[in-house]
């Protein structure tokens, strides 16, 4: 594939200089990538405890979305006794919000685009807020399954959002740390919550939880109504000319053009040299830093007409079939989710039943395992995905490829399948509930590398189209999880729990093996793609790179 035009990008989308080739026995520097404008408004120079509490509120937001979600099950014990839900009906109402979920995000991002990340924050928390007083007066199933559909919907941004505040605020050395940080707020959601929903469905009533909910809910309101800054920044051609390089280092000159699979990094020393110092950011001081008023401003508008907008709404399906990392990363996302999903509801069912008769505090208490394998997984894959992206890039003379992160997942690829055959199996054989409990830890510690650092993958290789490519990811996540959910009681009456079990991580495998694909294949995947990313990151509402 040669360069059609001498504007023509050097490398495939996603390589970059990430170390400084220096001489020998200097200090190795690392690059700011991407590089920020002179703006001092821009996310990327804000200073670290700003970036922090921006992520912190959106990590709040992340935890409280799946707390909604997920303190459901530990609730319908109850719920059946005293509405009369059979778990049919409950179980269908859960499958319902994993349908909106894929929804959300093709409906919702492009005003995220448009608008700005804050205002469908505030919108999306004040929704939900609405929602967990609807559920604690709840009485009938046409309430149950409206709440499901409307708060799903909007809970999507959780999943597609967060990866553009992390691609607006962080550099690329950054996002491995801060994606594992949101996985592990993602799992407190989905695993601690239900706990302390379990003893609070017991001491007061399945109700309390969802006041509770509402309570947290309205706080996490005001704290975005008060201190959360937009992200969406667009610098001006003047800002980025007096420091970005990142496309000046990317574009060559008709006379530097070849061809993208012959291109070398000793080749940035014939272009720039050794002594270019790329990390240096000089901040135009004579630009003024926005007020707190303005910096919290309800709107940011792009000036794009709305029929460009809704292109926003469909061209992240067709991602999935002209990005070969996009429709796998979706894929693989989709698995991990439906494997810690899928356990969630087993239990909430069948540990109701003898031998273990669990009651609505012990079935939360089962999401404890799987919190305590994340956050393990968190703690060494995020740093040691960081770590492993600056070394493989030092013996890369500099220059990073994504693809260098993957191998951190394929470590950890063989705890997923063995997790799931010790959960299902010892449930069918009635073993102790230490077994089961052993057995949920190893899929959240298999899931959570698999997932966090492949959303990095995505982010770094495609930066500019990230909230399209994340929507696309998140639609085939949650139709996986969808499908699997309304297929779980059927499948289990036909094949038994033993039988759903071995099958199903018989499929994880096989789609965790498609990794290594992309970690020989991924660079050639992106040089293919790479006039059709450009062509999409052209049509991006607020891009930082065109």
């Amino acid at each position: 594939m040669a360069p059609s035009s001498d504007s023509d990008l050097l490398w495939p989308p996603g390589t970059v200089r990430l170390e400084e080739l220096q001489q020998p026995g200097a200090v190795d520097a690392v690059i700011l990538q991407p590089q920020p404008s002179r703006n001092p408004n821009d996310p990327l120079n804000w200073s670290p405890w700003r970036k922090h509490l921006n992520f912190g509120l959106v990590s709040f937001y992340v935890f409280m979305v799946f707390a909604m979600i997920d303190c459901a099950p530990v609730t319908w014990g109850p719920m059946n006794r005293q509405l009369g839900f059979s778990y049919a009906i409950l179980n269908d109402s859960y499958a319902i919000g994993c349908g909106t979920l894929a929804l959300g995000g093709l409906l919702l991002i492009p005003f995220a685009l448009k608008y700005g990340r804050r205002p469908v924050y505030l919108m999306s928390t004040a929704i939900q807020l609405g929602m967990s007083v609807w559920t604690a007066k709840m009485k009938s199933v046409a309430g149950l399954l409206l709440i499901n559909a409307i708060s799903n919907l909007v809970a999507a941004l959780a999943e597609t959002m967060v990866q553009m505040t992390v691609a607006d605020v962080y550099f690329v050395h950054q996002r491995g740390l801060m994606n594992s940080i949101y996985l592990v707020m993602l799992t407190m959601g989905v695993s601690i919550a239900p706990i302390a929903a379990g003893y609070i469905t017991i001491f007061e009533s399945w109700r309390w939880v969802w006041w509770w909910v509402a309570i947290f809910f309205g706080a996490g309101f005001l704290a975005f109504l008060f201190l959360y800054e937009e992200t969406k920044f667009s610098a001006t051609t003047a800002e980025n000319d007096g420091n970005s390089r990142d496309n000046e280092f990317k574009n060559v000159s008709s006379t530097n053009a070849m061809h993208l699979e012959e291109v070398d990094p000793e080749k940035l020393n014939e272009i720039y040299g050794p002594d270019q110092q790329l990390t240096a950011i000089s901040v135009d001081h004579s630009i003024p830093k926005k007020s707190y008023k303005e910096k919290l401003a309800l709107l940011s508008v792009s000036p794009i007409s709305f029929s460009q907008v809704a292109k926003h709404m469909y061209e992240p399906l067709l991602m999935l079939f002209m990005f070969p990392a996009v429709g796998y990363v979706g894929l693989m996302y989709g698995f991990m989710t439906a494997s810690i999903t899928v356990t969630i509801t087993t239990y909430s069912d069948w540990m109701t039943l003898p031998p273990y008769n669990f009651n609505a505090a012990e079935i939360g208490l089962m999401g404890l395992p799987p919190f305590i394998g994340t956050a393990l997984a968190a703690v060494i894959c995020g740093p040691l995905s960081d770590y492993l992206i600056i070394f493989l890039s030092k013996r890369n003379k500099g220059v990073y490829e994504p693809e260098m992160r993957l191998w951190v997942i394929l470590m950890f690829a063989p705890f997923v399948p063995a997790g799931l055959l010790m959960f299902g199996i010892g449930l069918n054989n009635g073993q102790p509930w230490p077994m089961l409990a052993v057995g949920l830890g190893l899929v959240g510690f298999g899931t959570t590398p698999a997932c966090s650092i492949s959303l990095t993958y995505l982010t770094d290789a495609y930066t500019a189209i990230i909230a399209d490519s994340m929507v696309g990811v998140t639609f085939i996540r949650n139709s996986i999880s969808t499908i699997f959910v309304f297929a779980l009681t059927p499948w289990i009456v036909s094949a038994g729990i033993t039988g759903f079990y071995i099958s199903f991580s018989v499929i994880v495998s096989v789609i965790l093996l498609g990794l290594v694909i992309f970690v020989f294949f991924g660079r050639k995947f992106r040089i293919k793609t790479a006039a059709r990313y450009r062509h999409f990151a052209k049509k991006q509402i607020d891009s930082r790179k065109a």
